[in-house]
Formats: structure tokens, C-alpha cells, sequence
């Protein structure tokens, strides 16, 4: 019997092109009405005990294929753990070897996020004492834009994660956050919210997210480059997010990402905008060294360059907000990949570590929450 390969599902993304023997070709789709890809997602059936080689033949035209050497793939009997596969990538294929153990394997690029876990976050914390939860839009494909509110301090905190919506460790992360600033025995989170009202957004590009995509929403449209005119015909989530800032203020803003080639975390900042003050950057720097103190998963070594004096891109999040408001504001970027300087060989960089980080920035906050 052949085994199957299917990914007609909620992030689903993968083409098969053949299925012979023990052996798949197959390619990764297009984000809608984009030339973005990167993600994949999909089950294997009918496979128990047989090895198989699954090609992915379009690797070399992915977004970023620098992120394919040293990768390797997620897979998970049960779609709670995940685990690294056997991968390599050679003139311009990526191979990913497994053997299931049972009749069903799933296979992605990232330990998935769901929707439906989505939803079930949103509706978890917002039964929690002093956790509001407001609707901020509905999406192109009508699905709601959740926004939670928490604390009763003065500083303005927005955190919001997946405008890339294949980034799924930016959830991850957003759930160890809102897991912590909501744990009543908390002694950090008791001291931020006190100070801090906190803004959480743990899913900006729930359409992308459904529909498989790498970086874009339903129309195609890369949000972290629409925050300098966002249009309720192309980024109704960016627009609704910004007009919610704009409402509150913002003192401080994490928006949260992953990195395909970078095998590290790192924070990338707001150098280059026309109203830098090197008050206002040495409130990021610090932060930043903070981070790579308290956590054995942080480093200021590795990232992006830095944009020249006056020439950041202000249609990108993190620039926008700095400017708007007098932020600080940060990307913080997570690996697709194991992390290099601190490895695990069976999960690699995982949701728990992803999670992890989450309350070690938060921990940090809490150091810096006056300065802000």
C-alpha cells in the first residue's frame, strides 16, 4: 500500500508532485497572491514502520534560502511534541528522512500554532481575574483580531506577535508571556502590572496563519511593511492595531518574530529614525544587555545591521513605533533553526525554550519599568 501525504488542514501547506515506493517529491506553495513560501506543513498516512525520503524540490526559491543549510525539520506523532528530523539540504532540495512510528506523522517547519489553540488561549486568559478581552477587528477572511488587556499601571506596554504568520514560535512566546503576567503568585508580574498596562496581540495575521502562509496575510500583503499607511483594504490588522496604540500611548512594544537563518536570539532595534535620541537608545541597549545576562538564550553578537542615521524604514513596525510614540521598541527575533550556541539535539529551539524567553523579557521589564 502507498502511504499518503496530505495538508488540507488549518496551516496546512505542502503540493505533492509523486508519491513512489518509499520516496515523495514535493513542493512548498506560494503564500496567497505572493511570491512568498517557507512554511510547510503536512501529515503523512499509512506509514508505520517505513522509512521515507520526502523531497521538497522548490527549496532553493523559498523566502530566504539561507535559512535550509543546518535546518531540520519538526515532526510529531501526537501535534504536542516535536521533535527534529533527520534533514539535509544539497543542490537546492531539502530532504527530510523519517520512519513513523505509528499510521499518522505530522511534518513542519516549526512546531506549529493553531487557531484552534489560539482561540483556546484567548478564551483561557480572558476568564482570568483582571484580563480583558476586546475584539480590535474582524480580518479579510472575517476572522476576529483578539486583543487582551491587563494591569492597572501607567506605562503602556504592547506586546503582539505573527504578523509573519509562519513564525510560530512569536505565539509560543506570546503564551509563556500571558501565562506569567497572569500567574497570581507572580511576584514579577504583580510588580508589572502594578506599574504597567499591557496590550497583548498573540496572533496579528490569523488569515496567514490558516491558509499555510510563510509571511503574508490574505491579500498578499506583508504587514511589517504597511505600518507607515496601513489600509483597511490591504492590512486591516495593522490598521486597527496602530489606531489602539495611537488610543493608548505606547512607552514600550515587543513585536515578535522568527529568524530563517540567524541560529540565535537576538533583539533588533530602531536605529535610523529621524527622531533618534541616544536617551531613547540607551534604554534599548540596556535592555538588551539585560536580556543577555539573565538568559543563557540571549546574545547581542549576532542579528541585523543597523539602519544609517535617518534612513530606518518606517513602514516597519518597530521604526514606526519608536518615531510615533518615543517607544522603546524592539523585533525580537527567535531561530527557525537549533540554537547554535546553546543546542538540543533531539527539539532543538522549541516552544518551552520560546516560552522560556518570554519570562525572562519580562523579567527584565520589570528591572527597567520606571526607566521606560
Amino acid at each position: 500500500m502507498s502511504f499518503s501525504i496530505s495538508s488540507r488542514f488549518d496551516s496546512g501547506n505542502i503540493r505533492v508532485l509523486a508519491i513512489h515506493g518509499n520516496e515523495a517529491d514535493l513542493e512548498i506553495e506560494t503564500d496567497h497572491a505572493s511570491d512568498f513560501y517557507q512554511w510547510f506543513h503536512f501529515r503523512i498516512g499509512n506509514a508505520a514502520g517505513r522509512t521515507l525520503t520526502l523531497r521538497i524540490l522548490n527549496a532553493a526559491g523559498a523566502a530566504y534560502p539561507l535559512g535550509w543549510p543546518g535546518y531540520r525539520a519538526r515532526v510529531s506523532d501526537d501535534r504536542e511534541s516535536w521533535r527534529l528530523a533527520d534533514t539535509d539540504y544539497q543542490d537546492g532540495v531539502l530532504t527530510i528522512r523519517v520512519r513513523p512510528a505509528g499510521n499518522a506523522l505530522w511534518v513542519a517547519y516549526f512546531a506549529p500554532y493553531s487557531l484552534e489553540r489560539h482561540y483556546d488561549l484567548v478564551a483561557r486568559m480572558a476568564a482570568r481575574p483582571g484580563v480583558a478581552q476586546r475584539e480590535l477587528c474582524q480580518t479579510l477572511d472575517g476572522r476576529p483580531l483578539d486583543m487582551l488587556t491587563l494591569g492597572d499601571g501607567p506605562k503602556q506596554v504592547w506586546l503582539y506577535a505573527r504578523q509573519h504568520p509562519g513564525e510560530t514560535m512569536a505565539e509560543w512566546w506570546a503564551e509563556g508571556a500571558l501565562e506569567k503576567l497572569t500567574d497570581p503568585g507572580d511576584a514579577t508580574a504583580r510588580r508589572l502590572r502594578a506599574h504597567a498596562t499591557f496590550h497583548i496581540v498573540p496572533n496579528m495575521n490569523p488569515d496567514g496563519s490558516f491558509r499555510g502562509h510563510l509571511r503574508t496575510n490574505a491579500a498578499g500583503i506583508n504587514l511589517n511593511r504597511e505600518w507607515h499607511a496601513p489600509s483597511a483594504e490591504r492590512s486591516p490588522e495593522v490598521l486597527a492595531v496602530r489606531a489602539a496604540m495611537d488610543a493608548s500611548g505606547v512607552d514600550v512594544a515587543i513585536d515578535v518574530h522568527g529568524d530563517e537563518a540567524i541560529p540565535a536570539n537576538f533583539i533588533a532595534g530602531f536605529e535610523g529614525i529621524p527622531s533618534w535620541t541616544e536617551a531613547q537608545g540607551a534604554r534599548y541597549h540596556r535592555f538588551r544587555t539585560l536580556l543577555a545576562a539573565r538568559s543563557p538564550d540571549f546574545q547581542t553578537e549576532k542579528g541585523y545591521d543597523t539602519a544609517p542615521p535617518g534612513k530606518a524604514n518606517l513602514a516597519m513596525s518597530t521604526n514606526q513605533v519608536a518615531e510615533r510614540h518615543g517607544a522603546l521598541a524592539m523585533t525580537l527575533e527567535m531561530p527557525f533553526k537549533d540554537h547554535g550556541d546553546n543546542p538540543d539535539t533531539v527539539l532543538g529551539w522549541s516552544p518551552d525554550r520560546a516560552k522560556k524567553l518570554a519570562a525572562d523579557c519580562l523579567e527584565v521589564l520589570a528591572e527597567m519599568i520606571d526607566e521606560v
